[in-house]
């Protein structure tokens, strides 16, 4: 994934940090926003700015007020209307743009319009922050809004209007910039009777036939005998002791189109705000030519929702297993099955959709934790007050656990020191958004960019943050620059030598991990262009040049059950065929950008990886919801998933920091530096995964307890005096003696 912030940057020294003076109220920073005074304060960027109080014979008139203006002449994309707020913007507060636009001219009906802030440091380095942009139309005013907060102490701001195609007007009727209010948190969703672990689904056993059951399209629904009597796995998981199943299944034929098969209406059935899964048995009839996606989907007034995927090529019985929640009062919802090519018959079996509990689930994976975390240690006092320490009193307290909980950071973000502060304070590993990606480090050809990532890192060893390097290579298209994506076979050879050979040079020793070829599951530039040996080819080069990082594949959907080209299986069989080629794959990276989760899906899926042996990292975990309350509820589920699973050796966020996330709704502080409720339940988790223990010192001068890796202070309360040491329980599954010297 591509962390936003900003498109690109040239330099930056947060040495030079000033406040900017003013206090921010509610009033809009632009002045003259609606045009009243001409063009005064405003200007062309690249082109010609115009006033109008009509265009197009009178078709185009102002929204509000008596004129508009018109950014003409236009010959670049990034041409526009602009103006300077230098002097009026304050760092580290939140704003929100609001803009009245439209487009007019050459043929263009519709376009992107898009507000963009150039802001340039004291050291002219430049970043370009996008910050909102809406689909404008030459038929009606638009209003485009978003909003932007500058980390650092800028010398100049510039807020501008860009995107429509050359020729085409950007007409503009007003523009407002002001301090954006906080808007308290929604209240956590009250559900009544939740009902967990209850089938919706009606009829799904079809021991009335096909009741309940309509077919979409003109497809045929019949019953079938001969399905599986046990619940699916996953279901098995989430569900506990269950009734059989009982063996029939639905037959859909005469299918004409992929999406014909078996439908529903479950609008009633369902509640706000819960996360529901979804678990069925399915399979194809004869007569299909390769694979066959087949997908549980839910129609949600319309909108297509993703319930499940399987590919299947064979006659056997699939599991098919996937989530879903609705947080908006919808006014129709409907399931049905589809996929298969037309003229395939879909038979599906056993279709369960229920709530699930994630507190009974949490339950379980306490208990878990404890076991595959912990490690039994047994403090030994000795020195001249051993001998008499029987019976004082001891007291253990964990300061820090050693289990890696990272973050991505973007260079912008480290401007600002309350940012900075909440990241040394809660996260002990680091991955660059964006600082370390080719795009970046190499924009143009020949001209490398490595000050961004020398700074970040310099943050992190100066803080004994541990980093991943993130990432060498990128495999799908759009994530490559268009200079690497020009190239012939030969010289696209050439550069990626030197791009190894550039960077892991540069940066040898230095960083922890590094993701070699991104999203090898989803892309295959690289491979299309250079041969199927060329993904091998780099970790070889790679190890060969660095050593000692551990060498990372990185995929997204592969533990959620919603992407079939990423399925784990699928992601085993890359990996086996790398390291059959000679690939030093020592790590198995899952992103984690997840909807909805359910336990036993992502649990599931860390089994099946888990018998390649390597360690599995989250490496850019982020949950979404509106509600913050269920926002943090979805982050404990991963979280706790991951820490009880023993094949997790480390999570990190995909950031934590509004407007500075690759997701809506998907931050854990808010954009002033506020914790909000996902934040909260992070930091909870945090201090429960803290060991405390006291007690006295027994016959044989000891004292024992159970507890996680990391580092710990110790108080021993004599007769004469407390003394306190500090000591460190490293990983381990023996027991551990730690000798105190008192």
């Amino acid at each position: 994934m591509e962390n936003p912030g900003m498109n690109n940057s040239g330099n930056a020294d947060s040495q030079n940090m000033h406040e900017r003076c003013g206090v921010a109220g509610n009033e809009n920073i632009i002045l003259n926003p609606t045009f009243g005074d001409g063009l005064s304060n405003w200007s062309g960027r690249g082109c010609t700015v115009l006033l109008h109080d009509s265009m197009a014979d009178g078709k185009i008139l102002p929204q509000s007020g008596k004129v508009f203006a018109a950014a003409t002449g236009r010959t670049q994309t990034w041409n526009g209307i602009q103006q300077e707020i230098t002097s009026r913007v304050q760092r580290k507060l939140a704003y929100e743009v609001t803009a009245i636009v439209r487009i007019y001219g050459n043929n263009v009906t519709s376009a992107s319009v898009q507000a963009t802030l150039w802001v340039q440091m004291p050291d002219k380095r430049e970043q370009y922050i996008v910050i909102s942009n809406v689909q404008a139309t030459d038929k009606d005013w638009a209003q485009l809004q978003g909003k932007f907060l500058i980390n650092g102490s800028p010398s100049s701001v510039v807020i501008y209007l860009e995107g429509p195609p050359p020729g085409t007007d950007i007409l503009v009727n007003s523009l407002v910039v002001k301090h954006a209010e906080k808007v308290p948190p929604s209240p956590p969703p009250v559900v009544e009777n939740p009902a967990y672990g209850v089938n919706i689904v009606q009829n799904s056993e079809l021991s009335d036939g096909t009741n309940g059951w309509f077919p979409l399209g003109s497809c045929t629904l019949s019953v079938g005998t001969g399905s599986p009597h046990i619940l699916p796995a996953m279901a098995r998981d989430s569900l506990g002791l269950h009734e059989p199943l009982s063996g029939r299944y639905i037959l859909v034929t005469n299918r004409t189109q992929t999406w014909m098969g078996p439908a529903q209406i479950i609008t009633d059935r369902l509640k706000l705000f819960l996360t529901y899964q979804v678990s069925a048995w399915v399979k194809i009839g004869p007569g299909a030519s390769g694979p066959q996606n087949v997908n549980i989907a839910l129609s949600v007034d319309g909108q297509w929702v993703n319930g499940g995927q399987v590919e299947t090529s064979d006659d056997r019985w699939h599991e098919i297993g996937g989530s879903f929640r609705i947080e908006k009062q919808p006014l129709r919802v409907m399931v049905y099955v589809q996929g298969p090519n037309s003229g395939i018959d879909l038979m599906i079996a056993g279709l369960q959709i229920f709530a699930v509990d994630r507190q009974a689930r949490f339950r379980h994976l306490k208990k878990q934790t404890d076991k595959i975390r912990k490690r039994d240690v047994t403090l030994k006092f000795t020195g001249p007050a051993g001998g008499s320490s029987l019976g004082c009193f001891v007291k253990v307290n964990q300061s820090k656990n050693s289990f890696p909980f990272g973050t991505c950071i973007n260079r912008t973000n480290i401007d600002n020191e309350d940012f900075v502060a909440f990241f040394l304070k809660n996260f002990n590993w680091a991955v660059f958004g964006n600082e370390l990606k080719w795009y970046w480090t190499e924009a143009q050809q020949g001209n490398l960019n490595y000050r961004d990532a020398d700074e970040m890192l310099d943050l992190c060893q100066k803080n004994n943050i541990d980093v991943r390097g993130h990432c060498i290579f990128w495999e799908v298209e759009g994530a490559v620059q268009s200079w690497v994506r020009a190239l012939g076979n030969n010289d696209l050879m050439v550069a990626v030598q030197n791009r190894l050979t550039s960077l892991l040079t540069r940066y040898k020793g230095k960083f922890r991990h590094y993701d070699v070829n991104n999203e090898m599951l989803h892309g295959s530039f690289y491979q299309d262009r250079l041969g199927k040996s060329i993904r091998a080819y780099m970790f070889k080069t790679a190890n060969k040049i660095d050593p000692s990082p551990i060498l990372f594949v990185n995929d997204y959907h592969v533990e959620d059950g919603a992407d079939t080209r990423s399925t784990p299986e699928k992601y085993i069989e890359q990996i086996l065929d790398l390291q059959e080629q000679g690939a030093p794959v020592g790590g198995v990276g899952i992103q984690g950008h997840i909807d909805s989760p359910v336990g036993p899906i992502v649990y599931s899926a860390l089994d099946k990886l888990g018998i390649l042996g390597l360690p599995i990292w989250f490496t850019e975990l982020d949950v979404s919801s509106v509600n913050e309350y269920v926002r943090a509820d979805d982050l404990e589920v991963m979280l706790r998933e991951a820490f009880a699973h023993p094949a997790v050796e480390g999570v990190m966020l995909w950031g934590f920091w509004e407007l500075f996330m690759s997701r809506e709704n998907s931050h854990l502080v808010n954009a002033e530096g506020d914790v909000n409720e996902a934040g909260k339940r992070y930091l909870d988790l945090k201090k429960e995964w803290l060991t405390g223990a006291h007690g006295h010192i027994d016959e044989q001068g000891q004292f024992g307890f159970r507890g996680f890796p990391g580092t710990y202070e110790v108080e021993i309360v004599t007769l004469l005096k407390t003394i306190s040491k500090t000591f460190v329980v490293d990983k381990g599954d023996s027991p551990l003696v730690v000798s105190i010297d008192l």
